[in-house]
């Protein structure tokens, strides 16, 4: 193992995960985590020369429809279902005192 994690390393990072370890799982932290930079050193070796980085790995389309006005501006059929009304607009109860 080229990277090497400290007891200092993992308190930190227990206190920003909000974890309280045991002595036993610290140490099996600081070995994962000494396991996992070891990985990514070996991914830093290999040759991406002319491999086009990605963001996702499947395809990603925009699955949104057009914001489009599909049902106009009929004020009478809306306000049709308001309980209480008052000139053109909504009536809603007092609520600020």
């Amino acid at each position: 193992m080229k990277n090497k994690i400290t007891d200092e390393i993992i308190d930190y990072v227990s206190i920003l995960a909000k974890l309280e370890l045991s002595p036993e799982e610290k140490e099996a932290a600081k070995s994962d985590m000494e396991k996992m930079l070891d990985y990514i050193d070996t991914m830093n070796e290999l040759d991406t020369e002319g491999i086009i980085p990605m963001s996702h790995v499947f395809p990603v389309h925009n699955v949104f429809r057009e914001d489009v006005v599909t049902n106009g501006n009929d004020r009478e059929a809306i306000l049709l279902n308001a309980p209480l009304r008052k000139d053109d607009s909504f009536e809603v109860p007092k609520t600020i005192g």
